[in-house]
């Protein structure tokens, strides 16, 4: 690992309308998004922070970084996505070698899926009026 002392690597995520800037120090592994631990900003749900963990699981390297997000937009579910797809390109900035196993667990590609829009004349994105024959 080439780190430098009080360096840190950024990396921007996104998934559907969420935006995550993440900016990954050498620490003692605390997660801090909008100035507050993880674990308070998405006390709702335990799944959504273990999903936070998957790119370290990934490299079976333990979390010695100190890591702030900025995160904006969206539900907790596309934030925490984004969240994981920032980390995992934090970790390729500052180790190169990482990018293939994170490639290969898929951490390191953007989902695409958006919210379709509604369209004129129909009641969502596709759904239509019940054809009625008489």
């Amino acid at each position: 690992m080439a780190e430098k002392k009080n360096s840190y690597f950024y990396a921007l995520g996104r998934r559907k309308s969420a935006t995550a800037r993440v900016r990954l120090q050498s620490g003692k592994g605390t997660l801090v998004v909008n100035d507050k631990p993880a674990s308070e900003y998405f006390a709702d749900s335990k799944l959504l922070l273990g999903k936070l963990q998957e790119p370290f699981a990934a490299l079976q390297i333990e979390n010695k970084f100190d890591i702030t997000v900025r995160v904006s937009g969206g539900g907790h579910s596309g934030q925490v996505e984004a969240i994981r797809l920032g980390i995992a390109k934090a970790l390729t900035e500052l180790d190169e070698n990482y990018k293939s196993t994170l490639k290969r667990a898929d951490l390191l590609g953007r989902d695409p899926r958006e919210k379709e829009r509604k369209k004129f004349g129909l009641k969502g994105a596709r759904k239509q009026r019940q054809f009625t024959k008489r």
